[in-house]
């Protein structure tokens, strides 16, 4: 009988801010192939974001999140999430970056993550949770959807 995997999730300390960029660039690199993921990662997803782009997660509590997920003690995923205000009475909290490494999906860090996302945006008195998924990833659009998120708009892009 083999031993029951520890998951855990906690909030980012400095000392991670080398996992996180390390996991971003692979999540980067990884879009880039996908079904316009290349106009969607220079439009969102900060392409050279480093270290000090992340930083700037753990310094506003009240506003920002990023978060990493463990297994046994060890860094396999991370999501960031941020407080944006659309209008006076109205503010959404947004997932800017969600990653599991390849060899830790499917036994709930993804899961666990979007548990402790959720806390925030409560937290945070957030009306609406928002994220993207690029077209044809429907693993990805799955996984949102299990949490009750769904397609509120579609971008269109043609290449010139």
């Amino acid at each position: 009988m083999s031993a029951a995997i520890e998951l855990h999730v906690r909030t980012a300390a400095p000392a991670d801010l080398i996992f996180v960029a390390a996991a971003h660039e692979s999540a980067h690199t990884a879009r880039q192939e996908a079904r316009g993921g290349a106009v969607d990662s220079l439009q969102h997803s900060h392409a050279a974001a480093g270290e000090g782009h992340w930083e700037a997660y753990l310094g506003a509590p009240d506003s920002s999140a990023l978060l990493i997920g463990e297994l046994d003690g060890k860094p396999v995923g991370f999501a960031a999430v941020e407080l944006v205000r659309l209008a006076p009475e109205f503010s959404m909290a947004s997932i800017t970056s969600l990653w599991v490494h390849m060899d830790a999906r499917g036994v709930g860090v993804g899961s666990a993550l979007m548990g402790e996302i959720e806390a925030h945006a409560h937290k945070w008195g957030a009306d609406g949770l928002d994220s993207r998924a690029l077209p044809g990833d429907r693993a990805t659009k799955n996984f949102f959807e299990s949490f009750g998120l769904v397609a509120r708009s579609i971008s269109v892009h043609r290449s010139l």
